[in-house]
């Protein structure tokens, strides 16, 4: 399989002079993913984790609905001698499954990052998420913990400086998986195949993100069941109405020193110094 990071060659110019050297660098592949032999979407995407991305992504776009639908799967690597470069995620449906599938395919290319490529009418691209249901509270200071507890469990990042991070946290065990991509919508999706191959239930436990929230962040997490999303950057507006009407706790722009609460705050448990803090505040 093709190794997700690479080396290669680099000058760096600095105010010291000019050095020579190597720097680590994520791989970017197309990724096709395939239903019954038929090719339902090509993602640019990290080379690692891709059983997981094969179910989270056919799970997050209603494809599938759980591991039951799922008859097979494989990947198979396409090298130059075959006169194309990159891998298939073939999933093998069952025939009840398969005969459901919308006409709808999405066939064309994804540029990394991209969650709406190929999606045919306005309609499709803003369809409402899924409502969560009620899950769990969360306190301030569990919120900071699982921030805090990301960072150095983000590996390929470590080497590269430049992949999107999802993750699963909850009070009891930490973190329960990291996934990492070159794209954010990847790195959920991954997230979310892993936890139903492994049976992971999301209502204990709340999503991590690195990345900003968009609307497709939104709508890949009411798909998993996970009633809080947390995140690192901004929200866009979108993503904000749609959490409230999904029903999601948006936590974002989360930083060593706070974060700010979009939709549903009555998961967010606040101690009384947190309340009085926001009483003098206002």
């Amino acid at each position: 399989m093709i190794p997700p990071v690479a080396r290669v060659a680099r000058r760096a110019v600095t105010s010291s002079g000019v050095a020579a050297g190597e720097r680590a660098i994520p791989e970017e592949t197309p990724v096709a993913i395939v239903h019954n032999g038929s090719t339902y979407a090509v993602m640019m995407a990290t080379p690692a984790d891709l059983e997981d991305f094969g179910y989270g992504f056919s799970l997050t776009e209603g494809v599938i609905e759980s591991l039951a639908d799922v008859e097979q799967i494989e990947t198979f690597e396409f090298g130059e001698e075959d006169g194309v470069s990159g891998v298939e995620v073939r999933l093998w449906l069952t025939a009840a499954r398969a005969g459901e599938q919308v006409a709808r395919r999405r066939q064309i290319a994804g540029p990394t990052g991209c969650g709406l490529c190929g999606v045919e009418s306005l309609e499709l691209a803003v369809k409402p998420a899924r409502t969560v249901p009620e899950g769990r509270r969360f306190t301030a200071a569990e919120i900071s913990r699982a921030v805090a507890a990301l960072p150095p469990a983000q590996t390929l990042n470590h080497q590269t400086r430049a992949v999107h991070a999802a993750a699963f946290w909850e009070p009891d065990a930490g973190l329960v998986a990291v996934r990492e991509d070159v794209g954010r919508h990847n790195a959920l999706d991954k997230l979310v195949g892993h936890l139903v191959r492994n049976g992971h239930g999301a209502d204990g436990g709340l999503v991590l993100l690195t990345s900003r929230v968009s609307i497709e962040m939104v709508q890949k997490t009411a798909m998993l069941g996970a009633s809080v999303l947390v995140a690192v950057s901004a929200p866009t507006a979108l993503a904000v109405r749609t959490a409230e009407k999904a029903g999601i706790t948006l936590v974002a722009i989360a930083r060593d020193d706070g974060f700010e609460v979009f939709t549903h705050p009555h998961r967010i448990v606040l101690d009384g110094a947190e309340k009085e803090r926001i009483a003098h505040v206002g």
